[in-house]
């Protein structure tokens, strides 16, 4: 029998590329004959170009053009192609659907105006300074509140209504009503994102960060009139993306341009700063929840409308009210989205979008009204627990939240909680507990994979799928490995190369379940063309039928005979056998499919040195069967502090006047650090959900941001008895030398 490998906490099998420095990522990449490009980005943010002076930029050493909307290539918009897991791998997406220099209008800051495109990186930067542009401006609208006192919003869609959830409101014997907010985030992966662009005749070759190169190669090839043949895109290696890399941005299309241009392969990598500007961000958020409940706490009514700003050039809503329709059992609800025009870049996909800032919304909202009951809100979430999908009127494929709550909270040690706000004291510091539910959809999309068992006694798989890094060279080799017993050090893995078999985009927690049902196929093809080489003519198994022929441990047996895999291909002088697999997505109809878990956090809050800190989280997560627990615990944990971050730190900050962003770098962009790092213990619950597929597995790196936010703002509030509905939870809205808990 193979010795099983899915489940086992295999090491990465790309680690020691990484560690090494040997992993090749977009911007390490140096082609001969290479020239460097490097952008000139708008100073307004909102206006027209009227003048591009580059005679100073012209004179800098090694320069060898400088393109601008009155000097580019002519290209072709992408038509807009709805995201769907049906038609991923067709699928044309831009994330700014406006071309790069497309004309003069300038829409937000940090826009690209111009692109210098020189010998050496240096002297594009110098060049790139060098260029005068001068500008008509208009007022810009910095924020969300500036865009709501100019428009009305405009519907975002996704809604959802079922019941008469006003009259049920009404007449409840509970209600809250209230408001919370979130700001404008921004991904900032260590990565930065980067492009390097040859031609060789009619056909396009391009290194790219991104988390989809199916996508991203029919994408670009609809740009320059190509055939998706003619397109080739790697990212073999990624250094995370959070969804910033999930679809294409100008710089892509500007390098791609400039080296068919200038006759030579061209690098570009964005800098820091635009990397606020120009790549993306999740929307600032304005939340209203309308929540009642009966005497007993069961939900009656549940109203969650949402407002998010969207950029001038694109139409993005942020979900927030997705997980509200279905988390909890109710039957009265609405959920609405609107949107409102600002002059910021395009905004885009960020690490559970919808789900992050509408979680955080909901979650305390949940506990605000467990409050006003009197229940403890552990016990409040527990009695208005979904059994089913209402919203799609579908029974869940699989749902096991009420045993997350409850081995959380006992892992936690919930019920050593003080409902008093202030009423858990150590020394100098005020303990807070706080709990959230999360929650994320469950996605499968169609895939495809190739995999050779090769005459050296080894496998090679490939497949277009990415590893961002979450793992998935590791998981792949496990499938592999898995239905082989090769072991995984004998399993060559090859991804993020448009030319390999087509894949999704890695991101919405979607690649595990996805590709690893077509690795796994395309495994058993190779296998059963194998069976039918050892049972030809002359073969060591002729007089046998291919199915009779087990194949274990690399070995072909039947009966007492066995031989290795790699002995019958070399007598037929063969080189491999070969498997190919197509797999659709998930089923549809039948069952709603979603991820639940519990998150648990203690805060501590030292009111004399107004210092807050996350000490300890616990979260529980039932996410189907766990492929790899390191990396899968990784991806939580990773999750966890992002969330952290959300909670307490991060916020890009517009300056009013002007529309231009303020804290457009590390330095005063703040983001958890090592010293921030609380206590995780992650529970993985480990159900197979087998009608997603048939391993039973889905995905995980989404749900472990969602509702963190919420349980950290739950906690504070029984800290210090204050209850922040605006994030970040910053010191200023915390520190009152007047509240009794700090008397």
């Amino acid at each position: 029998m193979n010795e099983q490998s899915i489940g086992q906490s295999v090491r990465r099998i790309d680690g020691r590329l990484k560690v090494t420095g040997a992993a090749p990522y977009t911007a390490d990449r140096n082609l001969p004959g290479m020239v460097h490009a490097y952008g000139v980005f708008s100073t307004v943010a909102s206006g027209r170009i009227l003048r591009i002076d580059t005679t100073e930029a012209s004179r800098v050493p090694g320069v060898i053009d400088i393109f601008h909307h009155a000097h580019f290539p002519r290209l072709y918009r992408v038509p807009k192609s709805p995201i769907s897991s049906a038609t991923i791998l067709t699928a044309t997406i831009t994330d700014e659907s406006r071309l790069p220099f497309e004309d003069g209008t300038v829409y937000y800051a940090g826009q690209f105006v111009a692109l210098v495109v020189a010998d050496t990186f240096e002297h594009a930067r110098e060049a790139a300074y060098r260029v005068r542009v001068e500008y008509a401006t208009n007022r810009a609208v910095a924020g969300l509140d500036q865009g709501l006192a100019l428009s009305e919003p405009r519907d975002g869609g996704r809604g959802h209504s079922r019941g008469a959830p006003e009259p049920a409101f009404n007449e409840a014997e509970h209600r809250i009503d209230l408001t919370y907010r979130t700001p404008v985030e921004t991904h900032n992966p260590m990565e930065l994102h980067a492009s390097v662009a040859y031609w060789q005749g009619d056909s396009l070759h391009l290194y790219e960060a991104s988390q989809g190169v199916t996508v991203h190669r029919n994408t670009i090839a609809r740009v320059f009139g190509l055939t998706p043949e003619q397109v080739t895109v790697e990212a073999p290696f990624i250094g995370s993306g959070f969804g910033s890399k999930l679809f294409m941005w100008p710089h892509s299309v500007a390098a791609s341009a400039a080296a068919r241009a200038v006759g030579r392969p061209v690098k570009l990598v964005v800098p820091r700063a635009q990397m606020f500007t120009t790549t993306g961000h999740r929307p600032e958020t304005l939340q209203r929840l309308r929540l009642s409940s009966d005497a007993s706490g069961r939900l009656t009514s549940l109203r969650h409308e949402s407002i998010n700003t969207t950029s001038f050039t694109d139409a993005f809503t942020e979900n927030c009210g997705g997980v509200s329709r279905s988390l909890y059992s109710c039957p009265n609800v609405l959920v609405s989205h609107k949107t409102v025009q600002v002059n910021q870049g395009s905004s885009t996909s960020m690490r559970a979008p919808g789900a992050a800032p509408g979680l955080f919304a909901l979650e305390s909202a949940i506990d605000e009204l467990a409050e006003q009951v009197g229940m403890d809100p552990m016990a409040f979430r527990l009695l208005n627990i979904s059994t089913r999908d209402e919203a799609a009127n579908l029974p869940w494929s699989s749902n096991h939240l009420r045993e997350a709550i409850e081995q959380g909270s006992q892992r936690f040690g919930w019920a050593n909680r003080d409902l008093r706000p202030g009423g858990m004291r150590d020394g100098h510091e005020v303990i807070g507990y706080g709990m959230a539910a999360c929650n994320w959809d469950a996605y499968r999309t169609p895939a495809e994979a190739r995999v050779q068992l090769r005459d050296d006694g080894s496998a090679y798989l490939t497949c277009a799928i990415q590893d961002i890094g979450t793992g998935t060279y590791t998981i792949a080799a496990q499938v592999v490995a898995d239905l082989t017993g090769l072991p995984v050090e004998r399993i060559e893995v090859k991804l993020g190369d448009s030319s390999f078999p087509a894949a999704p985009v890695s991101g919405g927690s979607w690649a595990t379940a996805s590709v690893i049902p077509a690795i796994a196929e395309a495994t058993r093809n190779a296998i059963a063309q194998l069976r039918t080489f050892a049972t030809a003519n002359n073969a060591v198994f002729a007089s046998e039928k291919p199915e009779s022929i087990r194949f274990e441990s690399g070995r072909l047996v039947s009966g007492t005979r066995s031989i290795d895999f790699a002995a019958v291909l070399k007598a037929q002088r063969l080189a491999n056998a070969e498997g190919y697999a197509h797999t659709p997505g998930a089923p549809t109809g039948q069952y709603s499919f979603r991820s639940f878990g519990a998150h648990f956090v203690e805060v501590r809050w030292d009111p004399g040195i107004s210092r807050l800190r996350v000490a300890r989280v616990v979260s529980a997560i039932d996410v189907g069967r766990v492929i790899n627990p390191l990396t899968a615990r990784n991806q939580v944990e990773g999750a966890i502090v992002m969330g952290i971050g959300m909670a307490l730190f991060e916020a890009t900050e517009y300056d009013p006047r002007t529309g231009k962003p303020g804290n457009n770098n590390y330095a005063e962009y703040p983001v958890p650090v090592h010293a921030d790092q609380p206590d995780i213990d992650v529970i993985l619950l480990d159900y197979p959900d087998l009608a997603l597929n048939e391993f039973g597995a889905r995905g995980i790196g989404e749900i472990g941001i969602t509702g963190l936010a919420a349980a950290v703002a739950n906690a504070v509030h029984n800290a210090t008895g204050k209850r922040i509905r605006d994030l970040p939870i910053t010191l200023d809205k915390l520190i009152d030398v007047d509240h009794p808990v700090f008397a």
